[in-house]
């Protein structure tokens, strides 16, 4: 319920108001977290969802004013906001499904690189990143690279808090489709050598009908790491874009789904 400009968590039958409670619990659960890199959590819950939480303007058959935020999902985006944040139903959707374990692992690898923050890890860590960062954000992609160049000769700790929240922005949306596209373009010529001709056609067919909607990413990201496997490229083969996430992880309905319709963020929210 909306009181003024303040969202306040009352239970309709009884009428009391568990907004400090609610508050004082997530202060408390924030506190107890040691690591971290993302959260999942109920959709359209009054304290924990963070889209489609309906917002009232009275307790008994008042009209309802929209939708928001519930207290608790709110403090986490406030709190967490930067780490793979999601709704468990929303995660049925292949696309958002994708981009939140793409994101969740991403950051995983990030933490374990800065428990010994050594210029080594930085570099490895951006080195198998790369790809999957270039199709998250070109621009923010490039200016991590020059952070990792260290032209100014900073000191490594340094670098690790110059590298981070600039990584936290270059994840902050998921990639398009065409930007899926281009680095699936790009990773061909890796490839000049070793295809036939035959085989390039298929996959620019493939790609072609994933630029349509009508297969899901998948299927072309497949074809390329099975050249991988055969070729042994290995600057791709230890891209972490090929194999984001663990295969026990991938559900076959949600990528069936996977392709479709474009504005999948904008109908979900």
């Amino acid at each position: 319920m909306k009181i003024d400009e303040d969202i306040q968590l009352i239970q309709p039958k009884t009428r009391k108001d568990y907004t400090d409670e609610m508050k004082s619990f997530a202060e408390q659960f924030f506190k107890e977290l040691v690591e971290v890199d993302g959260f999942i959590i109920r959709s359209s819950n009054p304290s924990s969802g963070i889209t489609r939480v309906k917002i009232y303007s009275g307790i008994e058959k008042s009209p309802m004013l929209g939708f928001g935020r519930g207290i608790f999902g709110g403090m986490i985006l406030e709190k967490y906001g930067n780490l793979a944040v999601e709704e468990d139903l929303r995660l049925k959707h292949g696309a958002i499904r994708e981009h939140f374990l793409r994101k969740l692992y991403i950051l995983s690898d990030f933490r374990a690189a800065k428990q010994e923050k050594s210029m080594k890890n930085l570099v490895d860590f951006h080195t198998r990143n790369k790809v999957q960062l270039k199709a998250y954000n070109q621009k923010q992609m490039r200016i991590l690279g020059r952070i990792v160049a260290n032209h100014e000769h900073y000191e490594t700790e340094k670098l690790y808090d110059l590298y981070e929240p600039v990584l936290y922005e270059a994840l902050k949306r998921a990639p398009r489709y065409t930007s899926y596209i281009n680095v699936l373009m790009n990773s061909l010529g890796y490839f000049s050598r070793d295809l036939t001709s035959g085989e390039k056609q298929f996959f620019l067919k493939q790609l072609e009908l994933y630029r349509e909607g009508r297969i899901p990413l998948v299927v072309p990201v497949d074809i390329m790491l099975s050249w991988i496997i055969r070729t042994g490229e290995k600057y791709l083969g230890d891209q972490t874009f090929f194999k984001p996430y663990p295969e026990e992880l991938m559900n076959v309905e949600a990528i069936v789904e996977a392709g479709g319709e474009r504005d999948y963020w904008k109908n979900l929210e």
